[in-house]
């Protein structure tokens, strides 16, 4: 139980982080700070996984929507997974 509910907090943190990462791009010049410079580390190598889906709609990207939905489905069944086994 422990480890389901880690790995639940882990996603919650990783999301919040995502979702950081996109208020960022509000910000001019947010990237090349310190917390952006982190934040670029952590995120852009999950979210380089959704660079040829293309989910850009005119000036709004869905990229990092997409990857939170499917990072928190990913949890869930990899929840269901582990209750399974224990």
């Amino acid at each position: 139980m422990q480890l389901v509910s880690l790995i639940n907090k882990a996603i919650y943190f990783y999301s919040i982080l995502l979702v950081i990462y996109a208020l960022l791009s509000w910000f001019p010049g947010a990237y090349q700070s310190f917390l952006g410079k982190l934040l670029r580390k952590i995120c852009e190598p999950y979210l380089s996984m959704f660079d040829h889906l293309r989910l850009q709609i005119g000036p709004i990207d869905f990229t990092i929507a997409v990857a939170i939905i499917l990072l928190d489905l990913a949890g869930k069944g990899l929840t269901i997974l582990l209750m399974m086994l224990i």
